[in-house]
């Protein structure tokens, strides 16, 4: 038996029944009733975002004379309780709603407005003193204010959360390529040994590559927190005053610690998400490097007794339903499971990006909900990644030296003195004989000893650039 209350509201097309105890009014009601596909919300940062920005659209219209004080003062009260989290519960509606986003933002303007309706003493649903449309939503529109909360939201995550994973992670591989920065192993291409190297020079090529990932991602926030805030309804700023842009932007601003600009063209801002695209570019770029890396650890400490084995994975405590004490690489494998989630949602990401028609794009919901669980995934992956698999990963030391040693490759280091063709008969020889090169490469008389080893030698063989990059 459904214990629920109602209140009944009313709105343009009639009047609904609305939980009694639910902030959300009669629009947010009937776009639950309408929309009632999959499971999927849009994430409380949207939400808490969205607080912030009716908050700063008081503010602006306020300043502008639009707004008296004691109606924004409540306003602001409210939306800044949305931000922290507090109306989460009131915010029910799916992803899947109309591609403009407007649901959540009625969604939003309805909250806030009962919230501060009852701080001024009045019940939920009055929609006196303050209206949803009226003053929460006062010079905005769905489709300037949704693509705003879009690229800000994206923005904050990128700051708070992927950066410091991202910046944890260049230091934990600047640390590895420290403390293997004189352990030697054979390179590898096509799968098959190549020519000697230091382990460390592997890690400072995966700190290099996280670095630049970063960067790339920095380079396109700029673009990214240029917002459409002021465009209305499509672009042209119809029934905002002059000067709304700017100082919803400057509250924002000082908010947010964002560096928020008014758009030059809103309706580029509205019609396209181009910068959201090429952020989503950027972190597939991203979920690429983490899976070479990943897939790297994982095939060089695969066996570990008949295989590879050359690093050794630390303990995560998991082992086989069948195989007792059987170690995988565990935290690798969801590494690249992310990665490939990733890679989907630029796909979705992509496709959606394209869908602005003419003055609108339509597809905003679920452009900026992949994009958003693509930093959330990329940023919690990296720090179990770093915590749990590569601060606590080490070399077989003794497997490095055999395979070192063994090396058919270390006789690429005689071509300078005996050529090519000379060289490839001594490797063919150790191939044949199961022996080293150096024995192969004596036994067939074309160098001496000392001769092989001031040329084969591995140390000798790493080249001018094999030295570790000292720690950043």
């Amino acid at each position: 038996m459904n214990d629920t209350t109602y209140r009944n509201e009313q709105d343009a097309v009639g009047t609904i029944a609305v939980p009694a105890n639910r902030y959300w009014g009669a629009q947010t009601q009937r776009a639950l009733e309408l929309f009632t596909i999959g499971s999927e919300r849009l994430p409380n940062r949207i939400v808490h975002t969205f607080g912030w920005h009716k908050a700063a659209a008081a503010y602006a219209n306020q300043q502008l004379g639009r707004l008296e004080e004691t109606l924004a003062s409540a306003i602001q009260t409210a939306s800044l309780e949305v931000a922290k989290g507090l109306f989460d519960d009131h915010f029910p509606l799916p992803l899947w709603q109309t591609g403009s986003g407007t649901q959540t933002n009625m969604n939003a303007n309805e909250v806030i407005a009962n919230r501060a309706n009852e701080l001024l003493g009045h019940s939920l649903g009055s929609k006196f003193p303050i209206h949803p449309n009226d003053h929460i939503n006062l010079s905005q529109s769905s489709n300037d204010s949704f693509p705003t909360v879009m690229n800000i939201a994206a923005s904050l995550a990128v700051r708070e959360s992927l950066f410091p994973a991202l910046d944890r992670m260049q230091a934990s591989f600047s640390s590895k390529a420290q403390e293997f920065g004189g352990v030697m192993r054979i390179g590898r291409t096509h799968l098959n040994d190549a020519v000697p190297m230091v382990v460390g020079q592997s890690f400072d090529v995966y700190r290099r590559q996280i670095e630049l990932g970063s960067q790339r991602i920095d380079q396109c926030l700029t673009r990214l927190q240029e917002v459409p805030q002021g465009g209305t309804a499509i672009g042209t700023g119809v029934n905002a005053p002059l000067g709304f842009d700017a100082l919803f932007c400057k509250h924002m601003s000082a908010s947010l610690g964002l560096p928020i600009e008014p758009a030059q063209v809103k309706g580029e801002g509205m019609a396209a998400h181009d910068s959201l695209v090429e952020l989503s570019g950027h972190l597939n770029v991203l979920a690429t490097t983490l899976t070479k890396i990943a897939n790297d650890i994982r095939l060089l400490s695969a066996g570990p007794r008949s295989g590879i084995g050359e690093y050794v994975i630390p303990d995560d405590g998991l082992s086989s339903s069948i195989m007792p004490g059987k170690r995988n690489a565990t935290v690798a494998e969801v590494m690249v499971q992310v990665c490939q989630r990733v890679m989907g949602n630029h796909v979705t990401v992509t496709h959606a990006g394209a869908s602005g028609l003419f003055e609108l794009n339509v597809a905003k919901p679920v452009l900026i909900h992949a994009v958003l669980q693509s930093i959330e995934l990329l940023s919690n992956a990296c720090d179990i990644f770093i915590e749990r698999l590569i601060d606590g990963l080490d070399v077989d030391r003794h497997k490095l030296e055999k395979n070192v040693a063994m090396s058919l490759m270390l006789a690429t280091g005689l071509s300078p003195l005996v050529g090519y063709d000379q060289v490839a008969k001594i490797t063919r020889k150790a191939q044949q004989d199961g022996t080293s090169v150096r024995d192969a490469a004596l036994a067939l008389g074309l160098v001496t000893a000392q001769e092989f080893d001031e040329h084969a030698n591995p140390s000798a063989m790493l080249g001018p650039f094999s030295a570790v990059t000292k720690e950043r």
